[in-house]
């Protein structure tokens, strides 16, 4: 029996129903079969805090390979569906991004997330896919605080993070950008979407 019409296949790592949305579903990156696809969201106008505007189909695919090697960073692609819509990165902040520039704690998981580029945004979507992937980090019993460094102008992800739960802990200069550094913990990641603990 094949389980391809609802979108899930033998390689989904994480899957979330959506009440008003549908289906999420993560798989790991695969190069050869995603690399054009990535190469379109990453260099995508909307895109621009991903800082990879100019970057070739090699550009692109010298990065990801070299996410693939690193012990210390995957990739995924996100479906909607069944169809591949987000893009999502896990990395270790002690080892990557965040080297030096805060206090790793045990528990510690990084995340970057890019949505891929739509004529006809739906509402309420990437506020579904930001829940997503932070629904498949805290899956993960090891996970205890997500932390992230969005650039400090890229407001629209500022409101998304507030809105899963993040804090900004203080504003840090990195070689690239200046970021905010904020973190979420399990705790308020499960008030935020409104999940009691008690």
């Amino acid at each position: 029996m094949s389980n391809t019409h609802h979108g899930t296949t033998a390689d989904t790592l994480f899957t979330r129903t959506d009440p008003v949305l549908g289906e999420f579903a993560v798989r790991p990156l695969d190069l050869t079969r995603d690399i054009e696809l990535l190469h379109g969201w990453v260099t995508h106008p909307k895109a621009s805090f991903w800082m990879m505007q100019d970057a070739s189909l090699a550009d692109v695919e010298r990065e990801y390979r070299s996410i693939d090697a690193n012990e210390h960073h995957d990739a995924y692609i996100g479906l909607h569906n069944g169809t591949p819509a987000f893009l999502m990165e896990r990395y270790d902040p002690a080892h990557v991004e965040l080297v030096g520039l805060y206090e790793p704690r045990s528990g510690d998981v990084g995340m970057h997330f890019l949505t891929a580029p739509s004529d006809t945004p739906v509402h309420g979507f990437t506020k579904a896919v930001i829940t997503t992937v932070m629904a498949m980090l805290f899956d993960d019993p090891a996970t205890a605080r997500v932390v992230v460094e969005p650039d400090v102008h890229n407001k629209a992800v500022h409101a998304l993070n507030e809105a899963v739960g993040f804090e900004i802990v203080r504003q840090i200069a990195k070689p690239e950008k200046d970021a905010y550094l904020s973190t979420c913990t399990r705790e308020q990641y499960l008030a935020a979407i409104g999940v009691t603990t008690r």
